[in-house]
């Protein structure tokens, strides 16, 4: 690289703090953790009452958990510097609203670097808090709040679903509160074969109520747009979306599809080894080894891996108003 260029080593840059408004002045290396001396960049001498320009008074510091540097976690100690106005007498601090949120432990890239590791690289949330060097329920809390705020609270997530699905699971395993939620994905893509599915959102409960108060409360082309909803053989699901979705049509996803024509079988399996043998299946009986077969998805047979409306595996069965075989009639 005869061309090649190289600009003078800069630890503001490099950490990625001057998005902050921050910058290094030092650095502590220590066998467990990093720490960074840094300052606010940005003076804020001015105001918020009277608008009087103010002189220095002190400085405090702030610390903050930043993303982690090669997995060693990285703090940062921001000195703040605090002003009194020659006025009115008002002592404020410098903003740091650009490095962190007010009263928060973890500074924004460290906060994104959190977000992207449990969506993207689906690590746990202690390895996260491990990273980042604090507790697990300051990384829980802070995950969870940016989370609500990038994810949920974005007005465009709903845009251009046109398939949905929509299925219980069991969130809690204590004795307190309701164990199940109801999780309603985007299948849109899986449909189109484009991409993955997508989360819309999770709902407390597993009833009929739950799923048709979360349709009420989306709008009313946005419910028209919606032609397919994938679920299990629950009458709930199929009756909030009757009610909600009238236009819709109500299909069985592969999993089901094949778990209840494998439970069939497995039935009939059971009543022809009792009826040769005596029994309904013991270890050396030639049927017995069939009975995790029935049970085993076809190969390529899932919901991303063909799209809805395939006749390989007919994922898109559609679901009369009689009962099924081992569908449940509580709603």
């Amino acid at each position: 690289m005869t061309n090649a260029t190289f600009a003078v080593p800069d630890l503001t840059k490099f950490c990625r703090l001057d998005e902050l408004g921050l910058a290094v002045t030092g650095q502590r290396l220590r066998p467990d953790r990093a720490v960074l001396a840094c300052r606010v960049v940005e003076p804020d001498q001015w105001c918020r009452r009277c608008g009087c320009e103010g002189v220095p008074r002190d400085t405090v510091t702030r610390e903050l958990a930043h993303e982690p540097l090669g997995w060693r976690p990285t703090a940062l100690v921001v000195t703040v510097r605090r002003y009194r106005c020659t006025a009115c007498g008002h002592v404020w601090r410098q903003d740091t609203s650009l490095a962190a949120e007010p009263r928060a432990k973890l500074s924004r890239r460290g906060l994104r670097w959190a977000l992207e590791a449990i969506v993207c690289q689906h690590l746990t949330v202690a390895r996260v808090a491990e990273g980042l060097g604090v507790a697990w329920n300051t990384a829980n809390d802070a995950v969870l709040a940016e989370g609500k705020r990038v994810l949920i609270n974005d007005e465009n997530r709903f845009d251009g679903v046109n398939a949905i699905g929509v299925d219980e699971h069991v969130w809690r395993h204590t004795r307190r509160g309701d164990k199940f939620v109801t999780v309603i994905v985007d299948l849109t893509a899986v449909r189109d074969g484009t991409g993955p599915a997508r989360l819309l959102d999770m709902v407390e409960g597993r009833s009929k109520q739950a799923f048709k108060y979360w349709l009420a409360d989306r709008d009313e082309a946005w419910r028209k747009a919606v032609d397919v909803v994938a679920m299990d053989g629950f009458t709930g699901f199929k009756t909030a979306t009757a009610d909600e979705l009238p236009d819709a049509t109500a299909v069985m996803d592969p999993f089901h599809v094949v778990r209840l024509a494998g439970d069939a079988l497995d039935r009939c399996r059971r009543r022809v080894q009792l009826a040769i043998h005596g029994h309904r299946g013991m270890k050396n009986d030639p049927l017995y080894s069939a009975r995790r077969t029935l049970h085993t998805q076809v190969p390529g047979c899932s919901p991303t891996s063909r799209p809805l409306g395939s006749p390989r595996c007919s994922p898109t069965t559609r679901m009369s108003k009689s009962r099924r075989p081992g569908a449940s009639t509580s709603e």
